[in-house]
């Protein structure tokens, strides 16, 4: 994933978390900031130490890097989205992790639907 394309200042993972909206499912939160003047999506990932070790931590953002690398022309322009990961997601493989990652983007509306 490109620079450009994450989001890593504290102040940008601030932003979305007091301006933009969230949705969760079981596995995961995800905040969601519309940006009309970006014309792709950024993401930020937040694992919290309570979920497990480093190596634990890095598998999950790996896993959910990879996952949205799949769903790239599926999802949303326009938007930032922050990630947060909840306790299941330490047990689960990447088509799990992916699965989830659907689910919740689809209720939150942030899929592209069949008419783009």
């Amino acid at each position: 994933m490109k620079k450009k394309y994450r989001i890593k200042k504290n102040e940008e993972f601030q932003a979305v978390f007091r301006k933009g909206e969230s949705f969760a499912n079981r596995q995961f939160v995800i905040y969601y900031l519309r940006k009309p003047d970006q014309d792709y999506f950024r993401l930020g990932l937040s694992v919290s130490k309570k979920i497990g070790n480093a190596v634990t931590r890095n598998r999950i953002k790996r896993l959910v890097r990879e996952a949205f690398h799949e769903l790239e022309e599926n999802i949303k322009d326009s938007y930032d989205y922050v990630i947060i990961a909840r306790k299941p997601t330490s047990s689960m493989d990447f088509h799990e992790i992916k699965s989830s990652l659907i689910h919740v983007m689809k209720r939150s509306k942030l899929m592209k639907g069949p008419r783009g």
